[in-house]
């Protein structure tokens, strides 16, 4: 719930008796702000991002910021990954919460011990991931890579998407030329003619196009094949925590989803606030590319869901069927992996 001033008629006097009157002191959830939360050690939290500050993040800066976290009683410290990850990180221990993403926290869960992590929000609710490539050179479809060279990092999953969606639009995969994806700035990258197609977000890779000045096309996964809207990015938490602290766990996620939807409503002062936060220095010389990122992230946090973290299950079981149909995993993980049980009610 939100806590606001009271306007009721009812005289100061009568409001203090009505909150601790029994009824109200039985209930207990009602009486006591989120202020007045004290979680002891469960209440000092390090979230792990899976990158350097972006507007995927920027929900857990304003939620700093503003105070959302200190407001429920949380001591929250944000900090980059180590080098082995994220998930890593987060699965240890050392991180209560982290980052990462649908496709790329699989192999945490498909070996013999899988890691004791948990989805617990969609930061996104749809992949806006796709191909991007120089305009008008006919590869705005999966077809169209037939006879071009594409940046690969060289992943199993990436390349059977990347092969379903152009054999999926009538085209030959073995026509597609793979080169290594060393690229830093795929823009210039494709003005250069360094590469004719990679894989990047909208949200940052494209409209990065479109400050560069370089034309450009984009496809979306999700459009060419349903169950390639899965989620990423999203948020997961350690499972002892979840476990063992589940109030603090519940407090956090009700703050974070309060900075996003702060982000949603205030997207340029949501930016400033990522600007300002951002202590890795990543961001300077991108403040336009900020800006115009989360203007449009903001209509992407929440989009159709009901609310900020939802994780469907319809849509999370579709992505991880179709590795398992296609023998990408040797583990069936649908029905696993997630909960919206952390989530504010």
């Amino acid at each position: 719930m939100r806590y606001g001033k009271i306007t009721s008629v009812l005289s100061a006097a009568a409001a203090a008796a009505m909150l601790l009157s029994p009824a109200a002191l039985a209930s207990g959830t009602e009486v006591a702000t989120e202020k007045e939360q004290n979680f002891g050690d469960a209440g000092k939290i390090t979230f792990c991002l899976d990158w350097t500050p972006n507007t995927n993040h920027t929900g857990i800066f304003v939620a700093q910021e503003k105070g959302y976290y200190k407001d429920a009683g949380l001591d929250v410290e944000v900090v980059q990954p180590p080098e082995n990850g994220a998930v890593q990180m987060c699965a240890s221990g050392q991180a209560q919460f982290a980052v990462d993403a649908q496709d790329t926290i699989t192999g945490a869960w498909t070996q013999e011990n899988p890691f004791p992590v948990t989805a617990v929000a969609a930061i996104l609710q749809h992949n806006t991931s796709g191909i991007m490539s120089r305009k008008g050179e006919g590869l705005d479809r999966p077809k169209g890579l037939e006879g071009h060279t594409y940046s690969t990092w060289d992943l199993p999953t990436e390349q059977a998407m990347i092969k379903y969606v152009v054999e999926k639009d009538g085209g030959d995969f073995d026509k597609v030329k793979m080169i290594p994806n060393d690229i830093t700035d795929e823009p210039a990258a494709l003005a250069a003619k360094q590469t004719d197609a990679i894989w990047v977000f909208y949200g940052w890779g494209y409209l990065n196009s479109e400050v560069e000045g370089v034309p450009c096309d984009f496809f979306y996964f999700k459009d060419i094949e349903p169950s390639f809207d899965y989620y990423t990015p999203i948020i997961i938490a350690n499972n002892d925590f979840l476990k063992n602290h589940a109030d603090a766990a519940k407090a956090f996620m009700k703050a974070t989803a309060k900075g996003y939807e702060y982000a949603v409503e205030h997207p340029d002062e949501a930016a400033q606030i990522l600007i300002d936060s951002d202590n890795t220095g990543s961001l300077k010389g991108s403040e336009e590319l900020v800006k115009k990122s989360q203007a449009y992230m903001a209509d992407q946090y929440i989009a159709d869901a009901a609310s900020w973290g939802v994780i469907d299950a319809d849509r999370w079981n579709a992505f991880y069927k179709w590795l398992y149909d296609n023998k990408l995993i040797e583990k069936d993980l649908t029905g696993t992996g997630f909960t919206n049980d952390y989530l504010p009610q």
